[in-house]
């Protein structure tokens, strides 16, 4: 078959393959659904989906041609089945033959590609279980996981990345705030631009850094609540920026914050927060590069605040489009306001909910993406080169491995702390000078500390082990009962917290004393 293509010039005219799959012939039945982006047109058809590149060319991409789009396609297929093979299965050419009928798999001349893809159903997409309030725990941290995975089996490239390269991508996203003053604020998308290139030269040895040390990667480079799926009940990762590899060869830190600012912008800080706490702990490389966070988050916000922009202005400025562009500036600019960092350490004996009121708080606690939680059950797994929920023996909780968690803990609250974020330290705490190092901590990064001591009646403590499923605690019933012979001892400045009842009334009480929001 030979390929059919125009040289350079006007894109090509789709409406002889428009007008053939969207009357259902090519698939020999009925009219499928069809949807259509700004970049192409997918019908819906039984449990497929058949996804055509519109012959269209922007500053960022060029699909004008039936080769340009062939590529693209081929790359789409390629770059997808790193994370979801199930779901991207083959492209096939539309071909003409002598007598001009149009086919899928014909014979003639190429005139177009489709990439066929499996459907799943529209409400399996995060956007539709963000709405619905079922983004649950377990989903999140499975999410995080697999957005790790991910991240450490993708090729690191040492020639990309880097400051130099993080201020072109800034610097192309002032242009395009500035390209639609109708409706962003020029003002406002100015004293952005200036932040984020003032923000940028500060941290370019750090960018640097990062690529040096293999932490810019090809990533996915579209990774929003849109772009992820339940399916089999797994969070499936999918249709990944495909029209640039230097677009989307990135900072893993940068390709996750898309993510997270998506559940910000929504107010779903909770939520994000969890997914990046769960993150670097998995991956512990990342630590040093938390400082960057507010900034990549500020750029992905402002990234959808120019795109949604520029789709106000091809719809005619679409209303809901210009409302939800400006949201998206302001956010962008929330995202970089200074908030001073802080220090809460959260102790009790096992089963009074520690950990679950850390999450709770890690959201609303310091600046973007909220606070870095820091547990003693995660820390000792990490030292021993296990996975967060693998099981340790008895004699890994000696009193010289507890001397030494604790000092990792400390030690890595401290460097948190100088990178301007917030911590939430979660352990037993039971003895004083375990509670004065933590305090002690705070003091050396001239932070405030507030320390929290949950009490919860033994009944309640032990139901709760009882029924713990999946978790880095490896406290069972008797360590949990074991734990009410303990002397405490003086608590000094830290705050009694009741935790007998629910999650939601420990939270309120717990927020209430720490003046958050």
């Amino acid at each position: 078959m030979a390929t059919s293509s125009p040289g350079p010039g006007a894109p090509d005219d789709q409406a002889d393959a428009v007008v053939f799959l969207g009357e259902g012939h090519a698939f020999k039945r009925t009219c499928p659904t069809r949807i259509d982006t700004h970049c192409a047109s997918i019908f819906l058809v039984g449990d497929r989906a058949w996804k055509l590149k519109r012959a269209v060319r922007f500053g960022y991409l060029d699909f004008s041609t039936c080769d340009k789009r062939h590529a693209a396609l081929e790359a789409e297929l390629y770059l997808n089945r790193r994370t979801a093979p199930d779901l991207y299965l083959a492209l096939h050419p539309i071909t003409r033959d002598a007598g001009g009928r149009l086919a899928i798999d014909g014979s003639g001349d190429v005139v177009d590609w489709l990439l066929e893809m499996r459907r799943f159903p529209d409400d399996a997409l995060l956007t539709h279980l963000a709405d619905r309030g079922q983004l649950d725990e377990r989903l999140l941290m499975r999410l995080a996981d697999r957005i790790n995975a991910f991240h450490s089996t993708t090729e690191a490239d040492l020639a990309q990345g880097g400051g130099a390269s993080f201020r072109r991508v800034v610097e192309g996203n002032i242009a395009s705030m500035a390209a639609v003053p109708a409706i962003l604020d020029p003002d406002k998308a100015k004293h952005l631009g200036e932040r984020l290139l003032q923000i940028t030269d500060g941290m370019t040895s750090l960018l640097d850094a990062r690529a040096r040390k293999g932490r810019v990667r090809h990533g996915h480079g579209d990774l929003h609540l849109a772009n992820i799926a339940l399916i089999d009940g797994e969070p499936t990762l999918f249709d990944c920026l495909e029209f640039s590899v230097e677009l989307a060869t990135i900072d893993v830190l940068y390709d996750l914050a898309f993510l997270l600012m998506d559940l910000w912008h929504r107010n779903l800080r909770t939520e994000a927060n969890i997914i990046f706490n769960r993150y670097l702990d998995l991956s512990p490389d990342d630590e040093g590069g938390i400082g960057l966070l507010p900034l990549f988050l500020s750029v992905r916000a402002a990234v959808r605040a120019h795109v949604l922009a520029a789709q106000s202005l091809r719809a005619g400025e679409d209303r809901a489009l210009a409302l939800g562009a400006r949201s998206y500036l302001d956010l962008a600019l929330a995202m970089l306001a200074p908030v001073p960092p802080r220090l809460v350490a959260i102790g009790g004996l096992s089963g009074t909910g520690k950990s679950s009121l850390a999450r709770r708080l890690g959201g609303a606690t310091g600046r973007v993406p909220g606070a870095r939680i820091f547990r003693t059950d995660v820390l000792r797994k990490h030292l021993a080169g296990l996975a967060p929920e693998a099981r340790l023996p008895r004699d890994s909780y000696s009193a010289r491995a507890a001397v030494e968690v604790y000092e990792a803990m400390g030690r890595m609250a401290a460097s948190a702390l100088a990178l301007g974020q917030s911590v939430v330290a979660d352990a037993v705490f039971a003895l004083p000078v375990e509670r004065e190092r933590i305090a002690a901590v705070g003091r050396t990064a001239g932070v405030p500390f507030d320390g929290l001591w949950l009490e919860a009646a033994a009944t309640a403590r032990l139901s709760r082990v009882g029924i713990r499923g999946a978790d880095a605690s490896d406290a069972d019933v008797s360590v949990a009962q074991a734990q009410s012979q303990l002397e405490i001892g003086d608590l000094g400045a830290w705050l009694r917290v009741q935790a007998d009842g629910s999650l939601d009334k420990l939270a309120a009480v717990a927020r209430a004393k720490l003046g958050l929001r």
